[in-house]
């Protein structure tokens, strides 16, 4: 088997007292999608955090594609800027809260990174942000600002200016939660695209059906733990462990076969 793009490898972290992520382990192959299921509280969106180093782990290993960063239980902070930066520029983050600049248009939001971090020349990255909200279908929706778009829309911008940085790792942390119903379906679908051309995620989800669509493998967290892996089809349809199988039954997710 080819070398995993994502490695993960014992990572701990705590809060004070709290131990939110307990020794977790993952591989993540190039071009494939791992979903994150699990309660609230799970350490679920602490993970990804600590995957794109916005949240520093206590110990464990971080590897993304040949960028790698140990952490011994003693370091609460990273080299320096420049590491950290390059580090992160291999990955691509999609809250669930969209943090567009709000005095910015759409297509300036998208524009900002390449111009600022990576040097891009202004017509370039202007050229390069527009194709990329035809992407996400908001080409017309270019010179408008945040307060005038649809939290669906937003989120669409948000995805269109993480994928501007260029990223080999795209990951999204519960990026429909804060939307309302009938506007999750049209950010999955920019996802779902996203999965066709091979982009390499993980994807921190309540969306059990999609998550069985998508993704290559799931991930069932609880308590700072992974409590059980594997292709999607078998781990939501046909979960081993009872804690999977009662939260997964909260969704009325596909057990045993049903349709979600």
């Amino acid at each position: 088997m080819a070398e995993p793009l994502i490695e993960v490898t014992g990572l701990r972290k705590s809060f004070g007292e709290h131990a939110v992520l307990k020794g977790v382990s993952l591989q993540v192959q190039r071009g494939h999608v791992l979903a994150l299921i699990g309660p609230s509280g799970s350490g679920k969106s602490t993970l990804l955090r600590c995957i794109n180093l916005l949240t520093i782990p206590d110990a464990g290993r971080i590897a993304v594609g040949d960028q790698s960063i140990e952490f011994d239980g003693r370091r609460t902070t990273l080299p320096g800027d420049r590491a950290l930066a390059r580090f992160r520029a291999t990955t691509g983050m999609v809250f669930q809260q969209f943090n567009l600049f709000s005095h910015m248009t759409a297509l300036q939001n998208v524009m900002e990174g390449p111009l600022t971090v990576l040097g891009m020349p202004r017509a370039r990255a202007e050229a390069e942000a527009r194709t990329l909200l035809e992407k996400v279908g908001l080409l017309e929706r270019a010179n408008v600002y945040p307060e005038q778009l649809s939290g669906g829309q937003k989120q669409r911008v948000a995805i269109a200016r993480a994928l501007a940085m260029r990223p080999s790792v795209m990951l999204f942390d519960e990026a429909t939660s804060a939307l309302d119903p009938e506007l999750v379906g049209e950010v999955l679908e920019v996802i779902k695209a996203l999965t066709t051309e091979g982009m390499t995620m993980v994807l921190v989800t309540h969306e059990i059906g999609f998550a069985r669509d998508v993704a290559d493998e799931v991930i069932f967290m609880r308590d700072g733990v992974v409590l059980e892996s594997g292709p999607p089809r078998r781990v939501i349809d046909q979960p081993q462990h009872d804690a999977t199988r009662a939260f997964l039954g909260r969704f009325n997710a596909g057990i045993g076969g049903r349709p979600a």
